[in-house]
């Protein structure tokens, strides 16, 4: 698939997904939930350091030099005459306040049957893009149950298929069948089981995750205590390339939330890559995301690309529960690192006992694909030469795509406690 441009892009959920949301559990007028978002667009707001370097890497080596119109309006809105906002430099974009005014007037119908949605499939109609204004009004948001699994007595919750939950799912069973614990975290034991173990969940999600309203995705197998062990079989003291197996058939932002009443949130959206496909629709500040490059062009796949489909999509929010009671959200951004990231942290919290901080300040790994990993450098070095004797092709790396994450763990006598990722420029704040 192509990552820039139009056919990337499949309709866009946001807007409709927060109206519906709202319309459940909201508390607050809808339009109130914009006034600080309208207004950091309007007036500005001095842009974050990491989101500056970020930035600056979108615009000189990936969106910046994108040749035709399609891509004109991506540097008309998100540049200076060519050049990004450097960190502490005051960025303002008067098409995003209007547009989240119109959304917010609107309850979202805007962007799906009105002046926004005209906008976008005009736009389209202009530079050559196939999504037309009833594509948009024809998208609903859709509420689905949680799929779960235990891992040593506490039970973790994801977004079912197409999303890439279930990996992290399946990667924790796989390692329940051993003791981690045993191993010190910063260890080559405790890193070679997860790494072998995240490698064998992620080939099966690859393989098999889909929409589910088109095709039929194996989940109770994928989840199966029984198929975990085989898998956990094939898991050595040296690295493998990993093989699907076969079951039984039958731009990220995260953020979560919690309040005084025990409302807790566990929320994602995402362009995907950056800025998505580079295609901003004219005046509207609406850059819009390339999440269709999920699919695959391979005939006969689960995941081939088909009309009203809709693509492997790698966004996922969680949640860590213990005695059916909650003990809160989590989320790590990162494309494909989502999976891993959720996988490492909840193994810190159950077998490593560790805080929210702790939990995502630690050293992580990334598996790569066959036998390759990239390890962060603030690991210890005796890690890395412990993985390359068992025959982990290993990088040592500082680059962003370790993933970003925050947590919310519920203390057992009431309060919270919460974490935000060293690697990003937010923060846990409390009110």
């Amino acid at each position: 698939m192509p990552s820039k441009g139009w056919w990337p892009i499949t309709v866009p959920g946001a807007p409709r997904a927060w109206a519906d949301l709202h319309a459940r559990f909201g508390k607050l007028p809808f339009e109130k939930l914009f006034a600080p978002a309208i207004s950091y667009a309007r007036h500005g707001y001095g842009v974050s350091p990491i989101i500056s370097r970020l930035w600056n890497n979108a615009a000189t080596k990936i969106y910046g030099d994108l040749p035709g119109p399609v891509f004109q309006p991506w540097r008309d809105t998100f540049t200076f005459d060519g050049r990004p906002p450097a960190a502490g430099e005051r960025w303002r974009s008067e098409g995003h306040a209007s547009t989240l005014e119109q959304i917010a007037a609107s309850g979202s119908k805007s962007f799906y049957e009105g002046e926004l949605a005209r906008k976008i499939a005009a736009f389209a109609a202009q530079t050559g893009g196939p999504m037309t204004r009833d594509d948009l009004a024809a998208h609903v948001s859709q509420w689905v149950d949680p799929i779960r699994t235990t891992y040593r007595g506490y039970e973790v919750a994801e977004i079912p298929p197409n999303g890439q939950g279930i990996a992290a799912l399946i990667g924790l069973n796989i390692v329940e069948g051993f003791d981690l614990s045993a191993n010190a975290r910063e260890s080559t034991e405790a890193y070679h089981l997860q790494i072998e173990a995240l490698k064998l969940s992620l080939t099966d999600a690859l393989a098999y995750v889909a929409d589910m309203d088109h095709v039929d995705v194996p989940v109770r197998g994928l989840l199966d205590k029984e198929y975990a062990s085989q898998r956990q079989g094939l898991i050595g003291q040296r690295a493998l390339d990993p093989v699907a197996g076969k079951p039984k058939t039958g731009g990220t932002i995260y953020l979560c939330a919690a309040d005084a009443d025990g409302m807790m949130v566990s929320y994602i959206q995402s362009n995907y890559q950056g800025f998505g496909s580079g295609v901003v629709v004219p005046g509207t500040g609406i850059s819009l995301h390339n999440r269709g490059y999920g699919f695959t062009l391979n005939d006969g796949h689960p995941n081939q690309i088909a009309p009203g489909k809709r693509p492997f999509h790698t966004i996922i929010p969680g949640f860590l529960l213990k005695d059916g009671q909650a003990v809160g959200p989590f989320g790590v951004m990162g494309g494909f690192m989502q999976a891993q990231g959720h996988m490492q942290m909840v193994i810190n919290t159950v077998d490593y006992g560790m805080n929210p901080q702790a939990s995502l300040d630690a050293p992580r790994w990334r598996w790569d694909g066959g036998r390759a990993v990239t390890i962060e450098p603030d690991a210890d070095p005796a890690i890395v030469e412990g993985l390359v004797a068992r025959g982990h092709e290993v990088t040592v790396g500082a680059d962003q795509a370790f993933g970003r994450g925050q947590i919310i763990w519920k203390l057992p006598g009431g309060g919270y406690v919460a974490g935000s990722d060293k690697r990003a420029d937010g923060c846990a704040a409390a009110y």
